[in-house]
């Protein structure tokens, strides 16, 4: 469904870069953090022997049900298994066409997100250096950014002005990545990736 409306277009292009920017970036340094559901293999022998830890997920000493390709894949890497990343690898997934589907997804996304790092800890240690890098902006990013984001707004609110500085720099960064995007694959629909 991603040619169906506006917000699966750009969660197209989003799930483009998760797995052809980010993931390829991972594997480069030797793991890939999170293997997606929808383009997930394991060994039959490596998925079986963590099938009781993965099917009694716990946090907080509480069952937990989401981010199960997350989740499985600290698993993987913490029993000492590769995970990588395949070029070639095919998929198909339905999206969300409407906004607040979205956002519960990218919430317990997020969730999962947070959640999986806390067990991840200890596993950084013996990864590649760019990879602890890529865990914590995958973490911090959203926390700055939405600072950045409310004190702009606490900024306009009380003393009625902008730092143009901050915004200016945020809306450069976007375009700049967005037109890497245009080029690297030679597709203009990249470019409204900006307003994601």
């Amino acid at each position: 469904n991603r040619s169906d409306t506006w917000l699966t277009r750009l969660i197209d292009m989003e799930y483009w870069l998760a797995c052809n920017e980010e993931r390829a970036a991972q594997g480069r340094f030797g793991a890939v953090m999170c293997c997606c559901g929808p383009c997930a293999m394991y060994r039959r022998s490596c998925l079986l022997s963590l099938l009781d830890q993965y099917e009694t997920q716990l946090f907080r000493g509480k069952p937990s049900d989401f981010g199960e390709d997350r989740h499985l894949t600290i698993l993987m890497l913490k029993a000492g298994f590769r995970t990588e990343y395949v070029p070639g690898a095919v998929a198909a997934t339905v999206v969300p066409d409407k906004m607040g589907p979205y956002l519960r997804q990218q919430l317990r996304w997020a969730r999962s997100t947070f959640r999986d790092t806390m067990l991840a800890r200890g596993l950084l240690r013996g990864l590649d250096r760019y990879l602890t890098l890529d865990v914590m902006g995958e973490n911090l990013g959203p926390l700055l950014l939405g600072i950045a984001v409310v004190t702009a707004l606490g900024e306009l609110l009380f003393s009625h002005t902008v730092n143009w500085w901050t915004v200016l720099a945020i809306v450069t960064m976007t375009i700049i990545r967005s037109t890497v995007l245009s080029f690297r694959t030679r597709q203009l629909r990249f470019i409204g990736y900006s307003m994601h």
